[in-house]
């Protein structure tokens, strides 16, 4: 089933809508705007994130490899749809690059997670993507991998939004660009002009 074909059974009242599992990549910078949107939207989907609660498990580990490793393990992989939450000061993350990487890794039997990056509402609609993010986004939509919005102003403008990210996964993946290299360090962010 297509999403259109998706999106007309929801209409007619013959399917329900799908709580997809999704990954929330974001950064603590952001904290209160991070949580505000999963307490609004939260119900609209299954999160899956670092840092949801002080109950989940944080990776402290200066190693890379292992970082990704258990990224992927322990929040990426159940996840199908990967939401990036873009504060002003996102661009500048790396653990934002390597949750981005991990959510595009393909392997043999698995598609990557479908891309969605969503401004926070202290952007005012407008920030620097995450370089890996830039890569996977196109203006035009017929050539992009990832789709890029505003904050959603309801939650099934969300629903549709992630159904659509959804369906990019396998409609969409010849755009993918995952470049080996990751970020060792956080950057100098475009806005504060320091590392944070």
């Amino acid at each position: 089933m297509n999403y259109d074909q998706f999106l007309r059974s929801v209409l007619e009242g013959n399917q329900q809508p799908s709580r997809r599992k999704v990954f929330v990549s974001h950064s603590h910078i952001h904290e209160i705007e991070n949580d505000a949107f999963l307490e609004t939207f939260g119900d609209v989907f299954i999160p899956k994130a670092l840092g949801v609660n002080d109950a989940d498990d944080f990776i402290d580990s200066e190693d890379t490899d292992y970082v990704m490793q258990r990224i992927r393990e322990l929040y990426v992989e159940d996840s199908t749809v990967t939401i990036v939450l873009i504060g002003s000061c996102v661009h500048s993350r790396r653990y934002v690059d390597w949750e981005i990487k991990a959510s595009l890794k393909q392997g043999e039997d698995n598609l990557p997670n479908g891309l969605l990056g969503i401004t926070l509402p202290s952007t005012n609609g407008s920030a620097h993507l995450p370089e890996r993010f830039k890569l996977n986004w196109n203006e035009e939509p017929n050539k992009s991998y990832a789709s890029y919005r505003t904050y959603p102003q309801t939650k099934d403008q969300l629903r549709d939004w992630i159904e659509e990210a959804f369906q990019r996964r396998s409609s969409h993946a010849r755009f993918v660009q995952n470049p080996q290299e990751r970020w060792i360090s956080n950057r100098r962010c475009n806005i504060c002009k320091i590392i944070h």
